[in-house]
């Protein structure tokens, strides 16, 4: 994150906690504080107890539940709560999350990650429908299974993998940068009539049955 930053012209890094609205409301503030406003937010939070992974989805816990649900799908409305009025200030704003089409279909061992995706991508309408008339629209982003950190924690992910490449229509997995070039295009204004959309860029898996 660090050297991601050092990229960029005005870096700021901000520490926040988003099981925490005391912490989300200090983050807003700060950006408030440091740039008077906000043009687009990207939102990426994602997390289930390990045990809830691994084990049958029936033999979730409530427990389990409620964290996967909590920081994967209520950070976004509350942090979009919390950023929304910066966005008014800059006339409107664009805010995208990441989902899986793990939320549609059963993946091996996603499980309530799975329910997580799916209450996310239905947060992001409503949200698109609340903050439209204040110029502010809310997307998704569904991409195709990517190595990353958090993929690693889900078992016979490499197996997923073989899968896409074996079936998607363009018969391979999508790469990093695509899934940038999706996210720049939701973000700008070429997709300024665009809100409330789940974009898939998956390399066309979501089509194909067999």
């Amino acid at each position: 994150m660090r050297e991601l930053a050092a990229q960029l012209d005005q870096p700021l890094l901000a520490p926040c906690d988003v099981a925490s609205d005391e912490q989300i409301t200090d983050l807003a503030a700060t950006i408030d504080r440091e740039f008077g406003g906000l043009d687009f937010f990207v939102h990426g939070a994602a997390f289930a107890p390990a045990p809830e992974l691994s084990n049958p989805f029936v033999d979730t816990s409530r427990e389990g539940f409620r964290i996967a649900l909590d920081v994967s799908v209520y950070s976004l409305v509350g942090l979009t709560r919390a950023v929304a009025p910066l966005m008014e200030k800059r006339g409107g704003g664009s805010i995208i999350t990441l989902t899986f089409i793990g939320s549609q279909r059963v993946f091996p061992n996603y499980n309530v990650m799975g329910v997580s995706k799916a209450a996310l991508e239905a947060s992001v309408r409503y949200l698109a429908a609340d903050l439209g008339p204040r110029g502010i629209r809310v997307n998704a982003i569904s991409a195709g299974p990517i190595k990353t950190l958090a993929a690693a924690g889900i078992s016979g992910f490499s197996n997923i993998l073989q899968v896409y490449r074996d079936r998607a229509p363009l018969r391979r997995n999508v790469e990093l940068g695509e899934v940038a070039d999706a996210a720049v295009f939701l973000l700008g204004p070429a997709s300024r009539g665009v809100t409330g959309e789940i974009l898939l860029v998956d390399s066309g898996f979501h089509v194909s049955g067999l």
